[in-house]
Order: structure tokens, then sequence, then C-alpha cells
């Protein structure tokens, strides 16, 4: 069991809302298409990765997750980048301008990263499961881990205007 008296806990207090305050801003700057693009990109990238990490297997990507594979990891890429195709096609009806392209790359890698963080947080504090909402895939935190730090990037880029 996690302790509640670690003095570094406020960071991840500090950390999530900043991370709710992007999703805040994003959709006030933008339309509901850019929350969509987004949500759309971490989803596919976990079910990608889940899906060819059990299929294909293969060597291991981190210590600190071990489910995490390198087929796992393709496969998210490619998840993402077909789900996206398919949403622009029938959100827009045109095909994805490159700098989205590369937006879509780094989102699904902000998402897989986040998702390798939270896995080694979780390591730390000796804890399996962060809810049982979800029975059987280690909690809600699990679902939103990519998404918790893919909003704030992408609430970056767009402060630079990238796109």
């Amino acid at each position: 069991m996690m302790s509640k008296k670690k003095p570094y806990r406020i960071f991840g207090f500090i950390f999530l809302f900043f991370s709710f305050y992007t999703i805040f801003k994003l959709r006030i700057d933008n339309d509901y298409w850019l929350l969509l693009f987004i949500i759309t990109i971490c989803v596919s990238t976990d079910i990608g990765g889940y899906v060819f990490g059990k299929i294909f297997k293969g060597p291991k990507l981190t210590k600190f997750s071990p489910n995490k594979t390198y087929a796992g990891m393709i496969g998210g890429y490619l998840f993402s980048i077909i789900s996206s195709i398919i949403l622009t096609n029938f959100y827009f009806s045109e095909e994805l301008p490159i700098n989205w392209f590369i937006f879509l790359i780094l989102i699904s890698t902000i998402s897989q990263l986040g998702d390798i963080i939270i896995s080694y947080f979780k390591r730390l504090s000796k804890i399996k499961d962060t809810g049982k909402i979800i029975p059987g895939h280690g909690g809600l935190l699990d679902r939103v881990d990519g998404m918790i730090f893919a909003f704030p990037f992408s609430y970056l880029i767009f402060l630079i205007d990238f796109l």
C-alpha cells in the first residue's frame, strides 16, 4: 500500500491540474476536432500496442513496464496512423497534411512515454492496479495515462504555433 505522506505527491497534483487545464484551454481555443484527434491518437496507440504486443510478442521495451514490447510500440504507431487517417477523411474528406502527420507521431510517442512513466511510478509505489472501476485493465489511470501527458504536450505545441 502506498503511503499518503510522501512529500513529493504535491507535484503529481500540480501536473494533473496542469493536464486538465490544458484540456480546457485546447477546447476553448479550438473546436472539438482537436480534442477528438488527440484522444483518437492516444486510444489507438494503446489498442495497437496491446494488440501487436500480444500477437507478435518479441523483445521487451523497458524494465519498468515488462509487458511493453517493440512490436507493441510499432503497433501503437500503426494503429494511431490508420485511425487518424480514417478520422480526418471522415471529418474533412481530405488527407492528413504533413505537419499534422508529424503532430500525430509526436503525440503517439508522448502517449507511449506517458504510459511507461506511469508504469514506472506504479512499480516504485508497489501498486499493480490503480482502481477497480475497470476490472482487468489496471484501473482507470491505465486508460488515461497517455492522455495525461499528451494534452499538455499538445497545448505547448499550439502555444509555439507549430500547426
